[in-house]
């Protein structure tokens, strides 16, 4: 199914949200999942480029599965969840690190233009909860993990973010990072990999 055909009308991600990554950053297991938006100007596709921006000296990649939402909806519950996904496909959640820090908040951070490659395709019949997830820099893997390894996984992400707003076809929700994000440099080549979706790649400027 063509990414490009579908028309969010917002981009939900969760921080924090692979056991592996709170250990390697020492931090408690939440409770309920951590939610913020990325807008929808920042989304490119697969072979796009990705540009840093002047305000920031630290950018760095952060692969994750994501799941496109079906119809409208609201308060699903876990059981019905899958009634309501549309498919899976990759998202790069880019985040200028240094600002993230400095504001104390997400929406700079996360919000430039170019900060969300998505893609390569929609991929409906696959079970979202044991795919090997990684992001490869320039040919070297730098995140190897498992959606196994999710604190929430993708129905009860649903259920959660249904239970606050209402969802619309196309809309985006993007279910967190393994470990091991880091910087991308001018010059990169930047590589999402999930199993049985593909590689979602893109070029740094």
């Amino acid at each position: 199914m063509d990414i490009k055909k579908i028309k969010p009308t917002k981009i939900v991600c969760v921080g924090l949200n692979y056991i592996d990554h709170a250990r390697e950053l020492n931090m408690p297991i939440p409770d309920e999942p951590v939610i913020f938006l990325k807008p929808t100007s920042s989304i490119i596709y697969n072979e796009d480029y990705i540009i840093l921006p002047k305000q920031s000296k630290r950018v760095d990649y952060e692969v994750e599965l994501a799941f496109v939402v079906k119809e409208k909806c609201k308060d699903v519950s876990k059981d019905e969840a899958d009634n309501y996904i549309l498919g899976y496909t990759i998202l790069n959640d880019v985040t200028a690190r240094d600002l993230q820090q400095k504001d104390g908040q997400w929406t700079r951070a996360k919000s430039f233009d170019t900060f969300c490659p998505i893609g390569p395709i929609i991929k409906k019949d696959i079970n979202p909860m044991n795919l090997k997830i990684e992001c490869r820099v320039n040919g070297v893997v730098k995140q190897s993990s498992n959606t196994k390894n999710m604190i929430f996984d993708v129905y009860e992400l649903l259920e959660f973010v249904s239970s606050i707003m209402t969802l619309y076809p196309g809309d985006i929700i993007s279910t967190g990072t393994p470990p091991g994000v880091g910087k991308l440099n001018k010059g990169d080549v930047v590589e999402c990999y999930i199993e049985n979706i593909g590689i979602l790649r893109n070029y740094v400027l």
